[in-house]
């Protein structure tokens, strides 16, 4: 279970785009403390530079400040590399209804640089971010690759098109590449501001300052949230898995499914507040119900996630606990 007992060879060098992101970073933090060389790539456009400070004088880091848009700064951020762990890219559903030509120069341009990139470097593994949101509006749960709808955002789309690009680089160029299409990742450092933000760190730093959270919708639809530590333990695995699993996207989460209005409550009850929410309107885009069949990760990628939603949630509310009061004014 877990990561901790992954082991590659000595010596081996991993990039991780999207560096100073919240998966990104995390990402980072957890090879360094295996005892790997790590390369970070990242243009800080959403990502903050605070996640990456702390790796500076790390003797087994680096950092190259640049744009996936731009080949040669792939082509360069490639070299010597073993393990790419690709998660640069722009987040964010309704942001890409409103940006979609922007989508499509990060999202797709950038991520086939970065492809191209590792192809010409003789990378060993190409493990990418992909989305739960390719499944559109496919209605069954819980979800199961292969049985995919109409993708309802660009954001979605292109993370379709990632998954297709990967899928025709593995069987035309032999570059093993592994989908991980993640299901509502919380934890630490995911940021909590912005129009955009994820919404449990946004619940927790609205109820910590005493403010009511918006729930967009009803509050009946359902996530199957991820504890990063889940998502890390996928990207090693994925890194050690089988070329025979190369060229395929997995699903990434733990399995569950908690309602939004449940989990509402939850936070409430972990922080011992009193506050109603308000209810807006739904966001365009949005999957009404989300929750993972993981097996074929499991099988292919030995992916064997042991945090729970409620497990996960602790740490993470108290990560924020101890954020936000460092974070409060004198």
């Amino acid at each position: 279970m877990g990561y901790e007992n992954i082991t590659f060879p000595k010596g081996s060098t991993f990039l991780v785009t999207g560096a100073a992101g919240f998966i990104g970073s995390n990402l980072v933090e957890a090879i360094l403390k295996l005892g790997y060389q790590v390369r970070g790539l990242d243009n800080f456009s959403t990502g903050k530079e605070k996640n990456v400070d702390q790796f500076i004088y790390h003797s087994n880091y680096e950092f190259i400040e640049g744009d996936i848009r731009e080949l040669d700064t792939c082509l360069k951020a490639c070299e010597g590399v073993d393990y790419v762990l690709h998660q640069a890219a722009w987040g964010s559903v309704p942001r890409s209804i409103e940006m979609p030509l922007l989508y499509e120069e990060i999202n797709i341009k950038g991520t086939l640089n970065m492809m191209e990139a590792a192809r010409q470097n003789g990378v060993k593994k190409f493990v990418y971010a992909s989305s739960s949101s390719v499944y559109g509006d496919e209605p069954v749960l819980p979800k199961k690759e292969g049985r995919e709808g109409n993708v309802l955002s660009p954001y979605a789309l292109t993370k379709k098109v990632n998954e297709e690009y990967a899928k025709l680089y593995t069987k035309l160029y032999g570059l093993d590449t592994y989908g991980l299409r993640y299901f509502n990742v919380f934890g630490r450092r995911q940021d909590p501001n912005g129009a955009y933000a994820a919404v449990i760190p946004k619940f927790i730093q609205q109820l910590l300052n005493n403010e009511s959270p918006t729930i967009n919708g009803d509050g009946q639809q359902s996530r199957d949230f991820t504890y990063i530590e889940n998502v890390i333990e996928a990207n090693l695995k994925a890194c050690n898995a089988s070329s025979d699993a190369a060229g395929n996207a997995y699903n990434i989460a733990f399995g569950g499914r908690e309602y939004l209005i449940d989990m509402y409550h939850h936070l409430l009850t972990a922080l011992g507040k009193d506050i109603q929410p308000f209810f807006g309107p739904p966001r365009k885009g949005d999957i009404k119900h989300s929750n993972a069949n993981i097996s074929k990760a499991k099988e292919m990628l030995g992916y064997e996630p042991d945090w729970s939603f409620e497990r996960g949630i602790e740490v993470a509310i108290e990560w924020y606990k101890e954020e936000f009061e460092v974070l409060k004014p004198i």
